[in-house]
């Protein structure tokens, strides 16, 4: 399908991220996939490369680049010829921005240059075991004592949980409000912050993923981002750009995976002839070629809505709801027609189908999307609906 949204200075970004990736990913993933971490000095090489807070002001050493669509390349290109396991995205656009728009000045200088660098990587700390979607069923507990306030309370499937530096960690500082959270900024080495083992997992495998335990941690008021009591609110306003972000990751992964089956049905033979030229093989490929073009058109408008600041929440939730469960349904179709060879290991379409699996859940699940969608109809159980 031919994209009208890039312009020349997009395509010259994007042969330099794939060069990069090329170079910097691929001789490396088996090991990392092996050890289930990838090695932080990718970070400061894709620093280097000025790829991590792209948005950020030059003041801090960033580029000052607020169109979202090089991000969006970073995120294809990367499902194509990297690891979805490389939490770049996760560490300059899902973390930082909180840092950029809710820190005051001075945690802005503090912060923002080693993100940049890529030598501070961040995480963001809000699941827990009895708090997944639901925000307002957080436990974790702040309390206020003279300059600093004390966090008790873990959290679980946080991702760059390793190798992170700095955590945006949601913690409830009102405890008879379900809204009333704070954001804090728990550094490495603070007394009483630990975590747990690197978990194992169905997909994702070069991507560390932690429990964060918090025995009375003291964070110093300098570390609160914005007002300690709008915390969910926060959060709230993030979320659109998130979820836009895996939207553009899920239909760049079923790409992946198209262009890999294409391929190896034109190589296998079964039955004197390549699976190729089987009318089932191609009606699956045709149908799967549509669905994804519909999907990328959608994701693409998405995007530009984003620069002019006019995506909604709600569309943001249909796109991620859409593209995620598109994912899922390619990468099963994708490996089906890879027969037993897809369900190995050394073929990367059983990569592409465990990793595709979080996707309806992370973010959001697709049952929260619905709900949100549904809401957005005037389908709001809360309201009437009659």
């Amino acid at each position: 399908m031919q994209r009208n949204i890039f312009e020349e200075d997009h395509e010259i970004f994007r042969d330099s991220v794939t060069k990069f990736l090329q170079a910097e990913v691929q001789p490396h993933l088996d090991r990392w996939l092996e050890a289930g971490i990838i090695e932080r000095e990718l970070f400061k090489k894709a620093g280097d490369q000025g790829y991590c807070l792209m948005w950020a002001d030059e003041a801090y050493g960033g580029m000052g680049v607020h169109d979202f669509r090089f991000e969006q390349i970073l995120i294809e290109e990367n499902a194509i010829h990297g690891d979805a396991g490389f939490g770049l995205s996760l560490h300059s656009r899902l973390c930082a921005p909180y840092i950029g728009q809710l820190g005051n000045e001075e945690q802005k200088q503090r912060f923002l240059p080693g993100c940049i660098s890529g030598e501070t990587i961040l995480g963001i700390a809000m699941t827990e075991p009895g708090a997944g979607s639901d925000v307002a069923g957080i436990r974790t507990m702040a309390v206020e004592q003279d300059d600093h306030w004390v966090l008790n309370g873990s959290k679980i499937y946080i991702s760059n949980g390793i190798n992170g530096d700095v955590f945006i960690v949601a913690a409830r500082t009102v405890p008879d409000h379900p809204h009333g959270v704070g954001l804090f900024l728990v550094e490495r080495g603070m007394e009483g912050f630990s975590r747990g083992r690197n978990l194992k997992k169905l997909g994702l495998k070069a991507q560390d993923t932690a429990e964060l335990f918090f025995d009375n941690v003291k964070v110093p008021k300098a570390n609160v981002l914005g007002d300690p009591r709008k915390g969910f609110y926060y959060l709230m306003q993030f979320l659109a750009e998130e979820r836009l972000i895996v939207a553009c990751g899920c239909v760049a992964a079923a790409e992946a995976a198209l262009r890999i089956t294409i391929e190896y049905v034109k190589e296998r033979r079964a039955f004197g002839k390549a699976i190729a030229e089987f009318q089932n093989t191609r009606f699956k490929l045709a149908e799967m070629r549509t669905r994804i073009d519909a999907a990328q058109a959608f994701v693409d408008r998405c995007v530009m809505d984003h620069n002019e600041g006019k995506l909604t929440a709600e569309v943001a939730a249909e796109a991620k709801l859409f593209t995620s469960e598109l994912e899922g349904w390619v990468t099963d179709e994708c490996l089906q027609l890879h027969g037993g060879a897809g369900y190995m290991d050394e073929y990367r379409i059983s990569q592409l189908y465990a990793n595709a699996r979080v996707s309806r859940i992370y973010a959001g699940s697709s049952e929260i999307m619905k709900e949100i969608v549904a809401r957005s109809m005037g389908l709001d159980p809360r309201r009437g609906s009659a």
